[in-house]
């Protein structure tokens, strides 16, 4: 795994998961009983991004090493994952008449 595929992963990893941690323990307008006028009730009053970024920093480093590892050791290969065997390697030239 080269480099820029190393980046790209910890980017998509750390992206899913701030996208699940950005719902948890917010405190809305309409559940703090203060809505400011124009606003919607659901809108974030207390969201902590500052914090959550940091846990989904830490939580995707250890889930980026993790896969990185499967991937860089070859546990699972995409012939593992080849159900309907479509990727069966090409004939050799001599087979094919060409």
């Amino acid at each position: 795994m080269g480099i820029t595929s190393a980046l790209v992963l910890f980017a998509v990893i750390w992206s899913m998961t701030f996208l699940i941690a950005l719902p948890i323990r917010v405190k809305t307008q309409g559940d703090l009983g203060e809505i400011v006028p124009g606003t919607h009730a659901g809108a974030p009053e207390v969201h902590n991004l500052r914090k959550k970024a940091w846990i989904t920093t830490w939580i995707s480093l250890v889930l980026w090493a993790i896969i990185s590892a499967i991937i860089i050791f070859e546990v699972i290969t995409v012939r593992d994952l080849d159900w309907f065997n479509r990727g069966s390697p090409a004939a050799p030239a001599s087979e094919t008449g060409g």
